[in-house]
């Protein structure tokens, strides 16, 4: 993935692409700005409503598990992450200070391995 974008951008531009649909016109079916949903494609506006990624997976008649997978997504999906640790160990404290100064560093293949030990942990 390329540095900005979110899970959730990558994906509804793949679904949109996928479909023919240019970003033009999905932007006035869905009456927002295409800027807007450019910005949230490539990555740089927070997490989109609950009530836009429902359009949006009605738009791109996604449903079911797809549908879920991608409001998981956007709640995924915020750019700029804040961690509170005030009710967390000193432990998870530092691993959320490590992370914030390191993630830029991180090779893709560290990322996915840390990504799927977390989804391994959760049952995902």
């Amino acid at each position: 993935m390329t540095a900005g974008l979110t899970p959730f951008g990558v994906s509804i531009r793949a679904l949109r692409r996928q479909q023919g649909i240019s970003q033009k016109q999905m932007a006035i079916d869905l009456q927002i700005s295409a800027a807007y949903l450019s910005a949230l494609e490539r990555g740089q506006r927070g997490r989109p409503s609950p009530v836009l990624v429902d359009q949006i997976c009605g738009y791109l008649n996604i449903i079911w598990d797809e549908a879920d997978a991608l409001r998981r997504l956007a709640r995924l999906s915020h750019p700029r992450v804040v961690i509170d640790t005030a009710q967390a160990g000193p432990e998870a404290t530092e691993l959320a200070n490590r992370l914030a100064e390191g993630i830029n560093d991180l090779a893709v293949e560290r990322i996915k391995q840390m990504l799927a030990a977390m989804s391994d942990k959760e049952g995902n």
